[in-house]
């Protein structure tokens, strides 16, 4: 689905002494299918922003089509429950929402809210746990007899099993270690490619941004400061640090590297092993180099 943003803003408790801009004028255009990563320090606007996409908020000013569903600060929002059926939300640590008595009860919680038929859930359901990687002898087990892992992607499994065209995920990969880090984010990866969703992901990680996100949105104290593909906006290094921010470490040794012996490989989604394969190998056989 196709989403835009045009001049929309968020004003938290407008009109008295607390009053907040926690959005101010943000204006851009994803196309259907993209992967997008919304970075920026806490306190920069990206929650507010993505709270936008299923009407858990509403702008105070501006625009926002999801598809063919408009969100405006002069209309009342009508058939809400169509929309947030299309925009699946993962939390941070969504497995705190867990709370029915067998895994299967908790990812069928949401679609039957939704009035999705069992027919079509107890057909999906297979796909769904192949997909998040969960075996289907756990649905009758308790979610609290389960690991951290576990439980998280139990979380996510009800939240695909609605077959939401957009994904919204608030740093998904909160509190888990460097393997279950790369895993969450491998697996939402090839939920996106497979189901050609549209995604956006909120993230601290420039590393993540660079290899899953196809376009970045940088924000900053509630507007949007930068957008473009990640390689185009990591190349403008004075202006993230302006914002408080660094560039991916392979950016930076690629840019290290280009310093001291004037030239470096094309980034093109390589490992850091690999790069440095490809700039041995230049140095030691004298790579035609641009």
């Amino acid at each position: 689905m196709e989403i835009s943003f045009e001049h929309v803003s968020h004003i938290y408790q407008a009109g008295s002494p607390f009053e907040f801009r926690a959005l101010d004028d943000v204006t851009f255009r994803i196309p259907s299918g993209s992967f997008v990563a919304v970075i920026g320090h806490t306190g920069s606007g990206k929650s507010t922003l993505i709270q936008h996409l299923n009407g858990l908020l509403k702008p105070t000013d501006g625009v926002i089509k999801i598809g063919d569903y408009e969100i405006s600060a002069d209309k009342k929002l009508k058939d809400i429950m169509r929309l947030r059926e299309k925009v699946g939300m993962v939390f941070q640590y969504p497995e705190h929402q867990l709370f029915e008595e067998t895994v299967e009860k908790d990812i069928l919680f949401g679609p039957q809210n939704f009035n999705i038929s069992d027919a079509i859930t107890k057909k999906r359901l297979p796909e769904i746990l192949k997909a998040v990687h969960l075996p289907e002898t756990i649905l009758s087990r308790s979610p609290f007899d389960l690991s951290g892992g576990q439980m998280r992607r139990v979380a996510i499994a009800g939240v695909l099993l609605m077959d939401p065209k957009v994904l919204v995920l608030d740093e998904p990969t909160a509190g888990l270690d460097p393997r279950g880090q790369k895993d969450i984010m491998d697996m939402f990866y090839h939920i996106h490619k497979q189901e050609e969703r549209t995604t956006f992901l909120v993230t601290h990680s420039m590393e993540d941004a660079l290899k899953y996100a196809d376009y970045c949105l940088i924000m900053d104290h509630g507007k949007l400061v930068m957008e473009g593909r990640p390689l185009d906006v990591f190349k403008e290094v004075d202006a993230l640090n302006q914002v408080g921010l660094d560039v991916p470490e392979i950016i930076e040794f690629l840019n290290a590297f280009k310093e001291k012996f004037g030239f470096a490989p094309s980034y093109k989604g390589q490992s850091m092993e690999q790069l440095a394969k490809e700039m041995a190998a230049a140095l030691k056989g004298g790579a035609n180099h641009e």
